[in-house]
């Protein structure tokens, strides 16, 4: 069974369209079963940042601390659905519960920026850079957590220079988004790691936008709806999925949410 953790969190995004966060993740869950859903409540307030580099970070520290504990209620497998790309730091801490992880990040960004690195200091382009281990306070995990090495990047396009010096220097794995026409290179890429377990993460711009429009900020060339779900099909197959999260997914409005349900069920079902 899969317990969904549904945590609309918008303060982690730098997108004008924030707030249509709260939209998404509740869109997503009125297509879930009720009874498999725990709802992590978020802040109304944007918070504060409180010296540390990292936009309303008083709020992101108080979700982080509510999202753990909600995730350490269930023994579960947990899908965690956001809200912004913030959610999938708990929830890959979470998933290194068994043991020595992969983490495939699909995302159109790396999500590996600092506080001192990021030009808009929002958590969410930094959220990946947290589960390695740099960051503030309460939101970044212990390093060791997850090794940089066991980070597969997929479909990433839209690459700042801090982030691909730091891809470089410490031997992240990438594969873009046209690799996947081959469905078996992400399920052989990361058995190759010789890891216990994945945990997979999902932000919904790593879609083309064609196939996806609801998102905060859409890239072009992304990858295909059909190939990612048939990709991690396989690699589900190969690799022990010890957890996932799901991210992005910004409707520009309640009513427009349906016209994606389609595609996001078959993510779902993809990652649950």
């Amino acid at each position: 069974m899969t317990r969904f953790l549904i945590t609309p969190v918008w303060q982690g995004s730098p997108s004008a369209r924030a707030m249509q966060l709260v939209d998404g993740a509740e869109a997503i869950a009125g297509d879930l079963p009720r009874a498999a859903c725990t709802n992590v409540p978020v802040p109304l307030g944007a918070g504060e940042a409180l010296d540390t580099g990292v936009h309303r970070y008083s709020a992101l520290r108080q979700v982080q601390h509510d999202l753990r504990e909600a995730l350490a209620a269930s023994d579960e497998r947990a899908l965690t659905v956001g809200g912004d790309c913030a959610v999938g730091v708990a929830a890959v801490e979470r998933s290194a519960r068994a043991g020595r992880i992969a983490v495939v990040w699909v995302d159109a960004h790396p999500d590996l920026h600092t506080p001192e690195s990021s030009a808009s200091h929002a958590f969410g382009g930094m959220a990946l850079r947290a589960v390695l281990g740099d960051g503030a306070p309460d939101l970044a995990l212990p390093p060791g957590t997850v090794a940089p090495a066991d980070v597969v990047l997929v479909a990433a396009r839209a690459v700042d220079d801090a982030e691909q010096e730091y891809i470089a220097a410490h031997g992240l794995t990438v594969i873009d988004a046209a690799a996947l026409s081959d469905p078996a290179v992400l399920a052989r890429t990361v058995q190759q790691l010789g890891v216990d377990a994945v945990h997979v993460h999902v932000d919904v711009d790593a879609l083309d936008p064609a196939e996806m429009p609801g998102v905060k900020d859409s890239e072009p060339f992304g990858a295909s709806l059909a190939e990612l779900v048939t990709a991690l099909k396989a690699l589900r197959d190969a690799v022990p999925l010890a957890g996932a999260s799901l991210a992005g997914f910004a409707p520009a409005s309640p009513a427009a949410a349906s016209d994606d349900m389609g595609t996001l069920l078959r993510l779902v079902g993809a990652l649950a």
